[in-house]
């Protein structure tokens, strides 16, 4: 198949004519941008610009003969009822949010734990969100609850406009079913909350001018009553509009006994804690790169993202080890601290789970999962694991302090997820249900290889491939790659890349680069600001090795990530886009010297992971290197148009996302335009960071992005 024709659309003169030529591109190295205006969200000359692109591009991948059967293929997966319902676990039920062609907005359900250990759950419905927003012709999109400690019968619901972070709140009767008519009703915000009893909450929300922060987060903390008017909330806690936010956090033991806090997040990953349930808050004396997993026995369990060595201790505890501190001393000069787990240099920790019997602990070792049980009597740790399938990926689906029985869920590339029940008191685990197969992977092989970066570190990565792969550099190709924020890209089952693309004969590969937890807080933290180039190099090297292997070849070769994935794709286009002829660029960030500015959404909490690139009130940088090294690393700025030409990506974003703005994406694309260099763009108008508003948007958006690679990749 030919590719598109590249053609202007009338609504995109005003771009030509703000730069008829490359040649009068000016970029924030000199505060003059022509596509600024694309900043505006929902400005008419960026939404004119938007529906233009959007009729483009759409007309021509909806038209390819391969789009509607991925786009009905897709639909069938998304809304299939083979799907584990999971969720979390209160007062002796399973709660879970669930979706499927008839209930396209979803059910907030709950089934009785004991007939969903059984496998045979009980469904009750208490809020039908098709039917909410019919009732109040809105787009509502479910965020999730907030529930009173143990045997409350209120929760906080969630409820986004088209998927946005900013969200209302709202109070709901378990007991009725029904919201409570004159509960608790929070206006839009990105907010947080934590109950403090019955008829009372924690709030952190916008509280009018000058309460968020740099990157639109609320710093106030104030006590909110049943009844009472916003502007009569009590503050009890106040950071700084400097920070990235503060946010709240409770845990529940076994006992009853609660923990609840105020997170003050000076950046995105140094926090302080300050105990609220102290009457007078009090901060806890553990390190700045530390995580708060939960409450267990009188013991506060924490992960560590740095080393640490506690006052009066001979040893520091190492970088992604997992320790306890008994909850009395957590806020005194000397705590009691204890360790769990510490990890080897090719192990990590995922995600922690805490039942009434014992700590569970979800991780890997060189990237293939497992889960491990900590026992404690009283004065230490006893160490168990948890006997599961191996070399797959790991995840928790529901625990309670309350209930012994936790669950767990264990996939791999070519096998289905299986939910499993775990007794946490005898350390046991059986198989609850396995799904059926949504793909075909009779014909398929999945291996793990290394490639050597840059600089000798060896990278791991998982392919997937056709078993009778002809090892000649002419299988398609799709690399998929994330590189931050440590998180981790696991050997997990994926139903729809699996239908839309291995089961057509596809080689699918995943990068476990530097920047991701693949291996802990020190893998990630290798690849921070002015180190990132490790991050690019580490995908360079995998792209490299299936060249060198002769699994694919640069004309086979296409790429994928999302978000801070997206960022490593535009860096691939400005780095290394001969290695590749297909890019799908998802919810990007591109302007590396723009993407902490005032108007670009939360982009300022990410400073602590690409550097700040802010210039102060004297227009001079306020960290000159930072912003130096992201004025050569930023893809919009450095982008060679002509040298993109080959791999015209596909650019996907969306309106209502109000975390990564839709600029980025839009002013790469627009650059593009500007020089003639051909490419596609879809911007979904609702969807939130996950440009996706319902399932059938994910179907649409994922059967383009498939249709895009075949015809880039196949043909």
């Amino acid at each position: 198949m030919r590719p598109i024709a590249f053609t202007f659309a009338a609504a995109l003169a005003v771009v030509t004519s703000a730069c008829a030529t490359m040649n009068a591109f000016t970029d924030r190295l000199t505060n003059r941008d022509p596509f600024a205006f694309m900043e505006e969200v929902e400005g008419k000359q960026a939404l004119d610009w938007v529906r233009a692109q959007n009729a483009r591009s759409l007309a021509h991948l909806e038209a390819d003969a391969r789009f509607a059967p991925m786009r009905e293929d897709a639909l069938k997966i998304v809304q299939s009822r083979d799907r584990l319902a999971l969720g979390s676990i209160r007062d002796g039920y399973l709660y879970n949010f669930w979706q499927d062609g008839t209930n396209v907005r979803g059910l907030w359900r709950r089934s009785p734990l004991a007939a969903y250990a059984a496998g045979a759950p009980q469904w009750e419905t208490l809020l039908d969100v098709d039917a909410l927003s019919t009732a109040e012709n809105a787009n509502w999109v479910f965020k999730g609850t907030d529930c009173q400690p143990a045997r409350g019968t209120r929760c906080l619901v969630t409820l986004s406009n088209g998927g946005k972070d900013a969200s209302v709140r709202r109070e709901f009767d378990l007991a009725t079913k029904t919201f409570v008519a004159d509960g608790f009703n929070l206006p839009e915000a990105k907010a947080a909350t934590a109950w403090k009893d019955a008829d009372t909450i924690y709030l952190a929300t916008d509280w009018g001018a000058g309460s968020l922060t740099t990157s639109g987060y609320p710093f106030i903390v104030k006590e909110l009553k049943r009844g009472q008017a916003l502007a009569d909330a009590k503050e009890v806690f106040r950071g700084a509009a400097s920070d990235v936010g503060v946010f709240l956090q409770d845990a529940e033991a076994e006992d009853g006994a609660r923990f609840v806090a105020a997170i003050q997040g000076v950046t995105f990953f140094t926090s302080n804690v300050f105990r609220l349930d102290t009457g007078t808050p009090a901060k806890l004396n553990t390190p700045m790169k530390s995580t708060v997993q939960g409450l267990h026995k009188g013991e506060l369990i924490l992960t560590l993202e740095e080393a640490w060595t506690p006052p009066g201790a001979a040893t520091a505890l190492g970088t992604g080890s997992l320790i306890s501190i008994t909850l009395d001393s957590a806020t005194t000069a000397t705590p009691v601290v204890k360790l769990l787990y510490g990890p080897g240099p090719r192990d990590s920790i995922e995600s922690v789970a805490i039942t009434r019997d014992a700590v569970l602990v979800a991780g890997y070792s060189n990237v293939r999962g497992r889960i491990l049980r900590y026992a404690f009597d009283g004065r230490s740790w006893l160490e168990s694991q948890i006997p599961l399938p191996p070399n797959g990926a790991v995840g928790f689906a529901g625990a309670s302090s309350s209930e012994s029985t936790a669950f767990a869920t264990f996939e791999d590339f070519l096998r289905p997820d299986t939910l499993f029940a775990i007794d946490a008191r005898a350390g046991s685990a059986r198989a609850v249900q396995s799904l059926p197969a949504q793909f075909d992977a009779s014909k398929l092989v999945s291996e793990q290889f290394e490639a050597t970066s840059r600089d000798g570190t060896k990278v791991p990565y998982f392919v997937v491939r056709p078993r009778d792969a002809q090892m000649n550099g002419e299988n398609p190709t799709l690399l998929y790659g994330y590189g931050g924020f440590q998180i981790s890209q696991t050997p997990a089952y994926s139903p729809l890349s699996g239908k839309l693309w291995m089961e057509r004969g596809g080689v699918y590969v995943i990068a476990n680069i530097r920047g991701g937890g693949e291996f802990g807080p020190a893998w990630h933290q290798a690849g921070l600001k002015l180190k990132r180039q490790v991050v690019y190099d580490d995908f360079i090297a995998v792209a490299e090795d299936l060249i060198a292997r002769k699994i694919t070849s640069p004309r086979r070769l296409g790429i994928m990530g999302g978000s801070n994935g997206g960022l490593l794709m535009g860096v691939m286009l400005t780095q290394r886009p001969d290695l590749f002829r297909a890019a799908v660029v998802q919810v990007p960030l591109l302007d590396m010297l723009g993407f902490a500015d005032a108007n670009m959404l939360a982009g300022a909490s990410w400073v602590d992971e690409y550097g700040d690139p802010r210039l102060g009130e004297n227009g001079k940088p306020t960290h000159p290197d930072e912003r130096a090294w992201l004025a050569k690393l930023s893809p919009y700025q450095n982008m060679r148009p002509q040298a993109v030409t080959p791999v015209m990506p596909f650019f996907v974003t969306s309106t209502k996302d109000d975390r990564v703005h839709p600029a980025h994406a839009r002013k790469m694309a627009a650059r593009l335009e500007a020089a003639g260099t051909p490419f596609y763009y879809y911007e979904n108008i609702d969807g939130g960071h996950s440009a996706a508003a319902n399932q059938q948007e994910v179907a649409r958006r994922r059967a383009l992005e498939f249709t895009y690679l075949n015809e880039r990749l196949v043909d």
